[in-house]
């Protein structure tokens, strides 16, 4: 695989033809396809061929792309999210009718809630026989209509040039998201005048970037009045590539930011006005900012359960200011006092603007907030309340101590791609995350098997010279390890780390706590498979951490190792849990910093009135 030593920006195509070459050329549907992607600058496809794609997978031979062969087709999804996640680019995958464009529905749905830019080109049967149960025949337009922004069955090869530039366009602007082109066999094989489109035609379709200026006003009106402000910081930041625009806000009117699990890094970990993750698993402090605040200023955030808890809890004092491109997120689950809709890095720009030029005439100070005493209550709130990890000196080894110790090894410049479990978490709390898109994992439909594909495609998008490490549980490996062999033919070096607590952790957690330990099918036995063996049969070394006393020497030597995919296997502590937790449906005041501290209060509660955990009132309503 041939690797960039850096990224290239959005639509470059390096030596990709310009659209309006060749014009009128007699050449097939499929050709049409190829021809197509190029202009869009694509530069990388992940796919897999069969039947009634087939008549793509010959001219893709000498298209101006590359291709990465998977095994299976989500994981080919996976990788154009990686891809998509770490560049800020559309992800392309291809793939061929029936269960091959079935078993991309999950990444589908996952990008979806995600919000990334994923073109999906899938074969369909001949159109005269769609609707007669051909064989791998499935209404794929159908069955992903509710998971997509855009879906459009093909039936001319004289529209596959605009529908693949109009879904290319709808994709990667307004709030992203996947789109999918399905093609019929016989308009692969047809032949058409080659001709780029002019202009996109989508009447229907214009995202609103821009914010109304009074909503503008109104919004810093309520900053400026503010005495406990926080901004609620979401992965609509990192899509709309925000960092500078977010920071120079913050630092002007010096406001603290909570940074959701989907924007972790989006202002440093390390910045004065970063207070932390909110959350169900999140930093105490950023959880109990939004518990006390009387304003958040919401951007690129919806407001989601795993982040409000208990939703008529959820920041009682605050007023809203809500920023987002999609008007439907507005107001949809919390009421909002200052709703503006549009792209958050040019609202954001907007706001700037103002801010300027209140600055330029000497009136700034009128909208800064004082916020003195407020930052202070934060700043003790992160000093007395940090994350707790009791690793002993020698022996078993902590599964976050693991993980400080990925990063303190492959470090800042690395980029990091988790699965979903407890290692997605742990992850998420105790690496320090520097900038947008460091941090890549499946935050609203939590696909467990996302890590290992993604952080292929992540590889790929940004080049030999930037690390990419992916950090897996056991269970999420085995859902889509298959996939290493297309990182070793590919020739494509991603560190995957596998945090191996013979369970499956976040379930076992769960039964613990709220079934009385009671155990059911969790347990994933630590040498089924043996990674070590697994890792010399896909050709790639492996690693095998299993005390503390071995870490740090077994990852410097892992360390040395950069020119080809390799495996670390960390044998951890199966009792450890993720904490803090707020429990499900419970209010995030009743966030718990121990496994000692809920089992204090589920004995209290229950010596009242011989209450089970379930009804606790802190129970799994939503698993």
């Amino acid at each position: 695989m041939s690797l960039a030593p850096e990224a290239a920006g959005p639509g470059s195509a390096g030596t990709a033809p310009r659209p309006h070459e060749r014009t009128g050329e007699v050449i097939t549907g499929a050709q049409a396809v190829m021809r197509s992607l190029e202009a869009l600058g694509v530069d990388v496809v992940f796919g897999y061929p069969g039947g009634a794609i087939l008549p793509a997978y010959d001219p893709l031979i000498d298209a101006g792309f590359e291709h990465v062969l998977v095994r299976h087709e989500q994981g080919a999804i996976h990788m154009a999210e990686g891809y998509a996640h770490a560049t800020g680019r559309v992800g392309v995958c291809i793939v061929t009718s029936g269960p091959a464009a079935t078993n991309l529905v999950t990444g589908l749905a996952d990008a979806h809630m995600d919000s990334l830019p994923i073109l999906a080109i899938t074969g369909q049967v001949a159109t005269t026989a769609i609707g007669s149960d051909a064989f791998q025949e499935a209404d794929v337009t159908g069955i992903t209509m509710p998971i997509t922004k855009h879906n459009e069955i093909v039936y001319s090869a004289d529209r596959i040039a605009g529908a693949l530039a109009e879904a290319f366009h709808i994709a990667r602007s307004g709030r992203p998201g996947p789109v999918l082109i399905d093609l019929p066999k016989d308009v692969l094989n047809a032949t058409v005048e080659w001709r780029w489109p002019d202009q996109l035609d989508l009447p229907g379709y214009r995202p609103t970037v821009r914010g109304h200026g009074k909503m503008i006003r109104e919004a810093l009106d309520l900053i400026a009045g503010a005495q406990r402000p926080v901004i609620y910081a979401g992965g609509g930041l990192v899509r709309a590539g925000a960092d500078a625009e977010l920071r120079e806000f913050a630092e002007t009117l010096g406001l603290p930011v909570v940074t959701t699990l989907m924007a972790r890094g989006i202002l440093p970990d390390t910045h004065e006005l970063t207070v932390g993750m909110p959350g169900m698993h999140g930093h105490y402090a950023a959880v109990k900012a939004f518990q006390e605040t009387d304003l958040l200023v919401t951007l690129g955030a919806r407001f989601d359960d795993r982040v409000t808890g208990d939703l008529g809890s959820f920041a009682p004092l605050a007023k809203v200011v809500h920023v987002d491109v999609d008007p439907a997120e507005i107001g949809k689950n919390r009421a909002v006092d200052v709703p503006i809709v549009g792209d958050v890095k040019v609202v954001l720009g907007q706001l700037l603007e103002v801010l300027e030029d209140k600055r330029a005439k000497g009136q700034l100070e009128e909208l800064v907030p004082d916020v003195a005493a407020w930052r202070d209550h934060l700043d003790r709130m992160k000093s007395e309340h940090p994350l707790r990890v009791d690793q002993p000196d020698t022996g078993v080894l902590k599964p976050q101590t693991a993980i400080r110790a990925i990063h303190a090894t492959w470090g800042d410049e690395a980029v990091y791609v988790a699965g979903v479990g407890q290692h997605q978490m742990w992850s998420a709390q105790h690496i320090p995350y520097s900038r947008g898109r460091q941090w890549i994992n499946s935050g609203g439909l939590g696909t467990m098997g996302f890590a290992v594909p993604a952080a292929i495609g992540a590889k790929v998008g940004v080049g030999r010279d930037v690390p990419v490490v992916a950090i897996d549980g056991d269970g999420c490996f085995q859902m889509t390890f298959q996939e290493l062999a297309a990182a070793v033919q590919h020739d494509i070096p991603v560190v995957f780390c596998v945090i191996n607590n013979g369970y499956l952790g976040m379930v076992r957690q769960w039964q613990h706590l709220f079934y009385d330990d009671r155990l059911s099918q969790v347990a994933l036995p630590q040498d089924l498979p043996d990674l070590m063996k697994l890792a010399d049969a896909y050709g790639m070394p492996g690693f095998r951490v299993t005390t503390v006393d071995e870490l740090d020497a077994t990852l410097a030597e892992a360390k040395r190792i950069t020119d080809q995919p390799i495996l670390v296997e960390f044998r951890v502590d199966p009792d450890e849990m993720v904490f803090p937790m707020v429990p499900s449906g419970a209010s995030n005041d009743e966030i718990l910093e121990s496994a000692e501290e809920w089992h204090a209060r589920a004995a209290a509660v229950a010596a009242v009135d011989d209450s089970s955990p379930q009804d606790l009132g802190v129970g799994p309503e939503i698993i």
